[in-house]
């Protein structure tokens, strides 16, 4: 069984799309999303520098852009079930035929914005802490004020506040943690930081007509698989001021019995999530378009 998942913030490179442009027809995809949501994709994930594509408006539907025109360069595949990481739930909801890919990208740029103008409220951050034990870890933010906004499972939690209370972290980390390190994001996402957007990214939802999941959906909410584009698209809303449970997701790829996972452009931080967590699964980044082959192979063989 094949899972096909999406990365978030923060797996964005400078020039990143530019070999995905070189295939039949991704760029004028590409193009016609640009002008479906007023951003320039092409410029953006060809030549604009690390500073230019960390701003939230810009990062998110340019990751959901990717995670679109990577995985279409698969072919007509039917995974055994999907999902995304923050962000990457807008692109998975588009794979499981919830959201068609214009609908998936007016959303997205729509939430960007949202989380961009919530995040300039408060100077905030996120650090990810590696290592250590999730339990002490959490009481240990907590006591700082913070918010363990990711649980990312295989000893990872990225940690959410304000720019004080994450250098008051990196001077006083969790017992047992081998490392603290500041995320390449603009705000304190999924954490109350967020709860402007919510209601914005509410509003926006309800222009949209989802559709029933095709396959299994996997949600960052509770790791439960979800049946109706409905309870999707009320996920989606209220997820940006919630902390995403990866771990549990990771569960319950196993409890569905998956056996390879692959992760859509710019592939690398969930694989590598999932070759310490899920041992035995196969495991593929798609970085460029040179992965696609190997990937295909996967698929044949998996989904």
């Amino acid at each position: 069984m094949l899972v096909l998942v999406a990365p978030g913030q923060g797996a964005q490179t400078p020039g990143f799309l530019t070999p995905w442009l070189e295939l039949p027809g991704a760029a004028d995809r590409l193009g016609a999303w640009s002008d479906a949501i007023g951003l320039d994709l092409a410029h953006y994930g060809t030549q604009a520098d690390a500073d230019a594509i960390r701003d939230t408006a810009v990062a998110q539907p340019l990751l959901v852009a990717a995670g679109l025109l990577s995985a279409a360069a698969l072919g007509d595949i039917v995974p055994g079930a999907v999902a995304g990481h923050s962000v990457g739930e807008i692109t998975a909801a588009a794979y499981a035929g919830v959201l068609d890919d214009t609908a998936a990208l007016t959303l997205v740029r729509k939430r960007g914005l949202a989380m961009a103008e919530a995040a300039a409220i408060t100077e905030t951050g996120m650090s990810a802490l590696l290592g250590g034990d999730p339990e002490v870890s959490v009481a240990h933010l907590e006591k700082l004020g913070l918010t363990p906004a990711n649980m990312n499972g295989a000893g990872q939690i990225v940690a959410a506040g304000t720019m004080e209370q994450l250098a008051a972290l990196g001077e006083d980390k969790p017992e047992g943690v081998r490392k603290v390190v500041p995320l390449k994001v603009a705000g304190a996402f999924h954490t109350h930081h967020m709860g402007p957007a919510v209601d914005k990214l509410a509003e926006a939802a309800k222009e949209l007509v989802p559709a029933d999941p095709k396959v299994a959906y996997v949600s960052n909410k509770d790791g439960h698989a979800v049946t109706t584009g409905a309870e999707v698209l009320e996920r989606l809303v209220g997820q940006v001021a919630n902390p995403v449970r990866w771990d549990l997701c990771m569960e319950t790829f196993k409890e569905l019995g998956v056996t390879a996972l692959i992760e859509a452009c710019p592939g690398g931080t969930l694989t590598g999530l999932a070759k310490r967590a899920l041992p035995g699964v196969k495991t593929l980044a798609l970085k460029t378009p040179d992965d696609l082959d190997a990937a295909r192979e996967l698929v044949a063989e998996h989904a």
